[in-house]
């Protein structure tokens, strides 16, 4: 992808956006992800747009979901930066049965009173993630007062990782805030931002599973993994296989 990120972004969001094509394609998706062995997944907001999904785009995706028994962890992705995106990001998330909205908005910082009272009328949750923020000190202004408990982080423990911050560290440091977790390892510190398969890189991923369990964390933890040129199916599969195996590890 030589124009990086941007134009995944913008590719995936014209290829799900036609009616006719949806419901065949967003299954094809899902049925990729129950052969990795999940069951759930954050849906990234590029294959199912608050700027043009309708009712039936909907319908299809709450469909193809049921049929194949997997839950919606997160909408992922930008919230949008006006009131009417952001509602319209909340009625997407609602409509699936996501209970956290996972990315950002400069919505948290120049329309907040308005954010806390639209998450609140939809029973949601707010779980900014940590980029381009570098450490939890950082993150723990914008939460702030939690907006009564509707507004945490989705930790994202490959940018600790390219930020040079020990991510393991980060989770106890935001203790009881953490409402997502994108488990995530990066080649080296410093950018470019290059994922890569579970132990291959430099983020203590073991200690950071150990210390979501040690704090009492229930939620999600999400397998991530973005590479801009190959698929990484087969990486995603053996970090989930890594993970429950962790999860398998008695406390510590």
């Amino acid at each position: 992808m030589p124009g990086g990120w941007g134009q995944g972004d913008r590719a995936t969001r014209e290829r799900f956006r036609p009616a006719v094509t949806f419901g065949s394609r967003f299954a094809a998706l899902l049925d990729e992800v129950v052969a990795l062995g999940f069951d759930a997944i954050d849906l990234w907001n590029a294959h199912l747009d608050p700027g043009w999904a309708t009712d039936a785009h909907i319908a299809e995706a709450r469909e193809a979901l049921r049929d194949r028994g997997l839950h919606v962890a997160s909408l992922a992705g930008g919230l949008g930066d006006s009131r009417e995106r952001l509602e319209a990001t909340c009625r997407v998330a609602v409509a699936l049965g996501a209970g956290v909205l996972a990315g950002g908005t400069p919505l948290l910082a120049d329309d907040r009173a308005f954010l806390v009272q639209t998450l609140e009328r939809h029973g949601l949750v707010f779980g900014v993630e940590n980029h381009p923020e570098r450490t939890p000190a950082e993150m723990l202004l914008q939460i702030g007062d939690t907006g009564g408990g509707r507004i945490g982080t989705t930790v994202d423990t490959g940018w600790y990782g390219t930020q040079g911050y020990d991510a393991a560290r980060a989770i106890d440091e935001l203790t009881p805030h953490v409402v997502g977790v994108h488990l995530k390892d990066v080649r080296h510190v410093g950018m470019p931002h290059e994922t890569c398969r579970y132990g291959q890189g430099v983020v203590p991923l073991r200690r950071c599973v150990q210390a979501l369990r040690r704090n009492g964390y229930t939620g999600t933890i999400s397998v991530e993994h973005e590479p801009e040129d190959f698929d990484p199916s087969e990486d995603v599969r053996t970090s989930r296989e890594m993970l429950e195996a962790w999860l398998a590890d008695p406390p510590r």
